[in-house]
């Protein structure tokens, strides 16, 4: 993909301009990426404080014992939210369900292997790392290889 950037002050406004031979899913990203609100970051609870977590640091969230937290730098924040609402806030920062109870960031992959019984073993570039089911490895791998996510081994 090209990109050329043109600063001049005979613009009044920013304006993209898209050409290309045919529609595909990366332009598809693309679009759905620009017309995107800006990133909204979530609240995590530590010993009575609130702390605001960026989507983008985040390795993964998970749900334990009926809470939910997200771990960034392998260290786990309490969310005040159900698994399912942190899924939906953070389906455009590429997160991907990996479990019934586990949603992660593709972003942050780093490599993953297979392990004896068909599920994966996801390692984040943090060190942490975290399990995929069976059930959601085909779709993981699909985004990973179609998508990007990860310039680990793969």
């Amino acid at each position: 993909m090209k990109i050329k950037i043109e600063i001049s002050e005979e613009h009044d406004e920013p304006t993209i301009i898209i050409q290309a031979k045919e529609w595909t899913d990366e332009l598809a990203a693309l679009m759905k990426r620009l017309q995107s609100q800006p990133t909204r970051r979530l609240v995590g609870v530590d010993d009575e404080r609130s702390i605001l977590l960026n989507p983008t640091e985040i390795d993964y969230v998970y749900a334990e014992n009926r809470k939910v937290f997200a771990v960034r730098e392998s260290q786990p924040t309490e969310l005040k939210m159900k698994l399912y609402e942190v899924e939906e806030q953070l389906q455009e920062h590429r997160f991907q369900r990996f479990s019934k109870s586990v949603i992660g960031n593709l972003d942050q992959i780093d490599r993953f292997e297979l392990v004896f019984n068909g599920n994966l073993c996801v390692h984040f570039k943090s060190g942490s790392k975290e399990y995929v089911s069976r059930g959601y490895v085909a779709e993981l791998k699909k985004r990973l290889i179609l998508g990007g996510g990860g310039d680990g081994d793969h």
